[in-house]
């Protein structure tokens, strides 16, 4: 893989497994995600770190390190994009459906708790929208998906994954505006 290939899910996966982090790939990239739309750096600091996250393997691999690095570009770079290239990192389409939607819960509570870790102080001046947006993650982060009808499900999660796409580049755009800008390397 080259360094300018985005990081996929189940490559972000391996690392967590590796890792034996607490969290998949769906959270740690929400809580990546929220972290910097909440106004969050990395500053060199590694991405273990700034997010609060030990796993029981403390020291990843030199390929490990390589990887978490290029998602929290690839992150800081998407959230940024005024071509609204973001994307949450979440299994792949072929996945089974219920899969698919605990991984968007699962991204929803990662990202509203990097959003804290961001900076809990100053979420009290978010516009009314904001905060709306805020309370609808939270709504989606705790939620039990019933199953039925296929076909609708399908719709209904193609649906609240544009939401969580919108909104988390709209939490980024009022919280993180300019201060967060990508340093160059582009990933699309």
């Amino acid at each position: 893989m080259t360094v300018d290939e985005p990081i996929g899910h189940d490559e972000l996966d391996g690392v967590c497994a590796r890792l034996r982090l607490a969290i998949a790939a769906s959270e740690l990239h929400g809580s990546l995600c929220g972290f910097l739309a909440g106004g969050g750096h990395l500053d060199g600091t590694s991405l273990l770190t700034a997010l609060h996250l030990d796993g029981e393997e403390t020291t990843p691999s030199t390929a490990d390190q390589s990887v978490l690095e290029r998602v929290a570009r690839q992150s800081a770079n998407e959230l940024a994009d005024p071509e609204l290239g973001f994307e949450p990192l979440l299994p792949p389409d072929d996945r089974p459906l219920p899969e698919r939607a605990d991984a968007l819960g699962d991204w929803c509570r990662g990202f509203l708790g990097g959003f804290g870790l961001a900076g809990a102080g100053t979420h009290a001046k978010l516009s009314e929208e904001a905060q709306e947006i805020l309370r609808d993650l939270g709504t989606l982060a705790g939620a039990a998906f019933d199953f039925g009808d296929e076909g609708e499900d399908e719709d209904s999660l193609i649906e609240l994954h544009e939401f969580v796409r919108m909104a988390a580049m709209l939490l980024h755009a009022e919280c993180a505006g300019g201060r967060n800008r990508p340093t160059g390397d582009t990933v699309h």
